[in-house]
């Protein structure tokens, strides 16, 4: 079953929402006001957890009006939350954004403002499928080590 829940440690974050029925993404606030330089990345916890299906995975991307019209981006391009990272022992899945401004000017997200989105994905695996640990042992990038 799909959801999102606030972590335990911390009730500032908001449900992600989607803007209408069309609508694939669900959409990430901020918890607090950011101020990002010019060249310049910031990150935040959202204070959001996503429970999924083992085969599935959760996309993030920058919403279209903050990359355009603040020059942001996500600073790792697009973010991928595993279905094991809900509930890993070093940050119970407290969904993480690194926003990074291109442009020349400061730039200023409002605390409660939209500025990611999230799509889920259902992904397919090869037979001969051979991963390298049988579960996640941390939190964000633990997968990598």
């Amino acid at each position: 079953m799909r959801k999102f829940e606030k972590v335990s440690y911390n009730n500032s974050g908001k449900i992600p929402t989607r803007a209408d029925e069309g609508s694939a993404g669900y959409d990430f606030y901020t918890t607090e006001r950011l101020i990002i330089p010019p060249k310049t990345s910031i990150s935040f916890c959202t204070n959001i957890k996503a429970c999924m299906e083992v085969n599935d995975v959760l996309l993030l991307f920058i919403r279209s009006s903050i990359g355009i019209n603040k020059n942001i981006v996500l600073g790792n391009g697009t973010g991928v939350i595993d279905s094991s990272y809900y509930n890993n022992p070093a940050n119970e899945g407290n969904i993480m954004c690194c926003l990074y401004n291109y442009g020349e000017k400061e730039q200023v997200i409002e605390a409660g403002e939209r500025v990611v989105q999230g799509v889920f994905l259902n992904y397919l695996t090869v037979k001969n499928d051979n991963v390298l640990h049988d579960q996640r042992s941390g939190g964000s990038g633990s997968s990598g080590k």
